[in-house]
This record gives C-alpha cells, sequence and structure tokens, in this order.
C-alpha cells in the first residue's frame, strides 16, 4: 500500500539526498544573515523532485551560498513513527522545514481507504510539526490541497472556506487530515510563537509523479494507461467517468517555484492557495484530449460512465497569490503535459509503478 508520497523510484541510492551550498538573497527575518538547513519531507516524491529541479537550477545559476536542502524520503524515516522523525531531526538539525509528507491516491484508493488516509496522515503531520517545535525551527511550510475544501460550497473557494463544512464524502479521510495541518500551525503560532505556515495547490502533475495504476491521480494514470494501451495496439481508450468534471492542475516545477517563494518570502500563518488561475480550469476531457496529443495516440478516446466522477468542481481562487505575487508565470498546460509524457517515456523503467 502506499505510504507516503515519497515512496517512489526504488533506487539504490534513494537515500537523503544533499544540494549544498546555495543562497538566495531574502528579505524574510527568518532566514536572512544566517545559514539554513531547509529539510524537505516527501523530498523523493512529486513535489520534492520538483523544487530539488528548482535548487539545482539556481545553483547551476550562479547564485551565493548558504543554504543547505536535504531531500528525504520514506527510506530515511517512517514519519508515522515518533521516534524515527525525531531520530530524522536530530540528525539534520533544520532550521526550516518544508513539509511534503503525505500517504496520497487518486479518487478509487481514497474511496477504499479513507480511515487509513486519515489516521496515516494524522500521524505524519503532528510528528513532523512537534519534531520541529521541539528542534526550535524557525519556519515550516506545509502542503495541503484543494480537495480539503467543502464539498457543499459557493466558487470560486478561497483561504477562509477551509473549515466551513464536510469534505467530498470520497476522501474525507485525507481532507480532515489536512485541515489538521491549518490547526496545528495556529496553535503552535498562538501558543509558541511559532511561523508554521501551508500552501494550498490545486492538482499537482508532472515528471517523478506517481504512475501506479493503483494509487496514482488522474494524470498520471491516464499517461501510464494510455502508453500501455498503445504498446498493445489498442484502438480506444477508455477514461474512467463522464469526462465533464473540471479541475485546476498546476505544473509541479510551477509549484515548486511557489513553495520557494512561500519560505521565503510568505510570513503568515494563514494558508494560501497556489493554484492556476481560474480561466485555466479545464474538464477531464481536455486532459485525455492533451494526453492523447503529448502521446501522439491515433486512437478514440471513449468515456465508462459506469465509474465514478468524483467531486464535479473545486474552482479555487489565486488572487491572495497574484496580490503578492503579481508576475509569476505559470508553464502552459499542454507544454507541460509534452514535458510529463516525455518524462515518463523516458524513466518508465524507474518511475514509480
Amino acid at each position: 500500500m502506499l505510504r507516503q508520497n515519497d515512496i517512489d523510484n526504488k533506487k539504490p541510492d534513494n537515500e537523503c539526498q544533499f544540494v549544498f551550498p546555495y543562497f538566495k538573497d531574502i528579505p524574510n527575518k527568518a532566514m536572512s544573515g544566517e545559514s539554513s538547513t531547509i529539510l524537505v519531507t516527501g523530498g523523493s516524491g512529486l513535489v520534492g523532485q520538483a523544487i530539488k529541479y528548482v535548487i539545482d537550477e539556481e545553483q547551476e545559476s550562479g547564485s551565493g551560498d548558504g543554504e543547505t536542502w536535504i531531500f528525504c524520503g520514506s527510506k530515511d524515516a517512517d514519519l508515522r513513527d515518533r521516534a524515527q522523525t525525531e531520530a530524522l531531526f536530530n540528525k539534520h538539525k533544520p532550521t526550516h522545514v518544508v513539509h511534503l509528507a503525505a500517504m496520497v491516491g487518486g479518487l478509487f484508493h481514497n474511496m477504499a481507504h479513507n480511515l487509513d488516509f486519515f489516521r496515516e496522515n494524522m500521524a505524519i503531520n503532528d510528528n513532523v510539526l512537534n519534531a520541529s517545535h521541539k528542534h526550535n525551527v524557525r519556519k515550516v511550510v506545509s502542503c495541503l490541497s484543494t480537495c480539503i475544501f467543502p464539498d457543499k460550497i459557493t466558487y470560486p473557494i478561497d483561504e477562509t472556506m477551509i473549515h466551513n463544512g464536510p469534505p467530498h464524502s470520497s476522501n474525507y479521510g485525507y481532507s480532515y487530515a489536512k485541515r489538521m495541518i491549518d490547526i496545528l500551525n495556529r496553535g503552535y503560532s498562538e501558543q509558541h510563537g511559532r511561523t508554521f505556515t501551508s500552501v494550498v495547490p490545486c492538482n499537482v502533475f508532472g515528471p517523478s509523479d506517481n504512475f501506479s495504476l493503483e494509487s496514482s491521480h488522474v494524470i498520471p494514470a491516464l499517461i501510464r494507461r494510455m502508453d500501455d494501451a498503445m504498446a498493445n495496439g489498442a484502438a480506444t481508450f477508455a477514461v474512467w467517468g463522464s469526462g465533464k468534471p473540471l479541475r485546476q492542475f498546476i505544473y509541479s516545477r510551477d509549484l515548486a517555484r511557489l513553495c520557494v517563494w512561500a519560505l521565503r518570502r510568505y510570513h503568515s500563518v494563514e494558508p494560501i492557495i497556489l493554484s492556476v488561475d481560474e480561466k485555466d480550469e479545464v474538464t477531464i476531457s481536455d486532459v485525455a484530449e492533451a494526453i492523447k496529443k503529448a502521446h501522439g495516440f491515433q486512437g478514440q478516446i471513449v468515456y465508462d460512465t459506469s465509474k465514478a466522477d468524483g467531486q464535479y468542481k473545486k474552482t479555487a481562487s489565486n488572487s491572495k497569490l497574484r496580490s503578492l505575487y503579481k508576475d509569476f508565470e505559470f508553464t502552459p498546460f499542454d507544454e507541460a503535459m509534452r514535458t510529463t509524457v516525455t518524462w515518463y517515456k523516458q524513466n518508465k523503467g524507474q518511475a514509480r509503478t
């Protein structure tokens, strides 16, 4: 069973990866003027590897020094276990944490394992934030998801609505556990003056995703299934559901740049949505067509309406982000999809499948 989003490529050298030294001039009292050690939990998963890509890219551009980035995966510590979490923090002594580790999965995996998603994510989050407090970590940025918002709600959703009602029944375990990060952040801020905050991305996709047919999200599942269909010479390709639900998708390397920005420049305990613009919302049918184009699949796409659609829409407003980072440019969806499909084709022997 998938345990954390950092269970990944199963490479023999899957240990903590170090990127150092690197420094960006940061007008942040929590980081400027001192060397910093940033621990990334879930560092070998989709978003963690995207952040590593961004940091490597910045380092190659010749920026100065001062930051040490440590990317850790599940083989370095089982974060559901408090002792192992403490040992990880004792070993690396981080000054900052980007908390990405989670038990994650697609619609049908969530529906079958809501209790597991709740209990395991609650344990991971409590252990990481408690260890951050005990080790005097100066700032933590945790990653939530727009799927945690209430099912019955007005659109677009914004940061004030997280706790305004129950989430969709299909993923209530994961959603409630993730919502509790916001509660923990507020508690650590009020009682201990900690700068623990959270970012709330929309649906993420990109290189290093989880392409498992059992537990992956919609884009990597479709990419893998269509690749398999092409290898088998299939004339048609079935998409589960009607294809009508609407989603906003953010390219993992765009999200990575925004997470690094949040670590350096976003100083509020209040969560912030990291999403593409509302105009960039697409249907699942649009996604399937983009994957078909990127793959060069010549067959016909059909829709299996006997399968559940899940939540019809969850349109998020990124107005808060735009007010603080006006000129951020998102990668065009088709371009990001081409890069992701190409990555999968070149790496499917090592990708999480």
